[in-house]
């Protein structure tokens, strides 16, 4: 096979599909939006056009409903598993992404309102503390322990992050900047 892009959504279908089997597109989007969707977001229209092309380059394979809705249900191929197992295996030199759209209307708050900036710090803490909560349930569902569900370590994750930008937005409608810097120092 010829060197084939796949981009970040085409390791996300071939990955669900490898966790749960065969699946039609909208389980697809189910399973995103109950699983990775909570950290990777990306346009689930793509869920429905990408199989097709994975598909088209032995990654998957097709089988159509012979009557009624003609539902597509795609399941991995030996190169699909052996593809998905090398970027698996792959370095990852990416650095880490953030597209926060209040990151950015901080960012951009020309005239440095300080209205506006409380009330984008109030509306983010209410944000991130619901974040928390469900983390904590899903959590208290499905078990703390990571070790015990690998999958869940990303959970941890995403609750450290859900925790740093609740500390930094808390610390910015307090006005206490100082204080989130001081603990950022390591000790002397």
């Amino acid at each position: 096979m010829d060197e084939v892009r796949l981009s970040s959504t085409s390791y996300v279908v071939l990955g669900m599909i490898a966790l749960r089997g065969p699946s039609t597109p909208y389980d697809l989007k189910r399973a995103v939006g109950h699983s990775v969707g909570y950290f990777w977001h990306f346009p689930h229209a793509q869920l429905y056009s990408e199989p097709d092309r994975l598909a088209e380059l032995g990654l998957l394979e097709l089988a159509v409903e012979d009557g009624g809705r003609r539902r597509k249900t795609y399941s991995l191929t030996g190169a699909g598993r052996a593809a998905l197992r090398d970027w698996l295996a792959a370095p990852t030199d990416v650095h880490f992404q953030m597209r926060d759209i209040a990151e950015l209307k901080l960012f951009f708050n020309e005239a440095g309102d300080p209205e506006n900036v409380a009330a984008l710090a109030r509306e983010q803490i209410k944000q991130h503390r619901d974040r928390i909560a469900e983390y904590e349930n899903m959590q208290a569902r499905f078990g703390a322990d990571p070790r015990a569900e690998p999958r869940m370590i990303t959970l941890e994750l995403g609750l450290e992050m859900e925790h740093a930008a609740l500390r930094f937005w808390t610390a910015l409608a307090e006005d206490d900047l100082d204080s989130l810097r001081a603990a950022r120092r390591p000790p002397a």
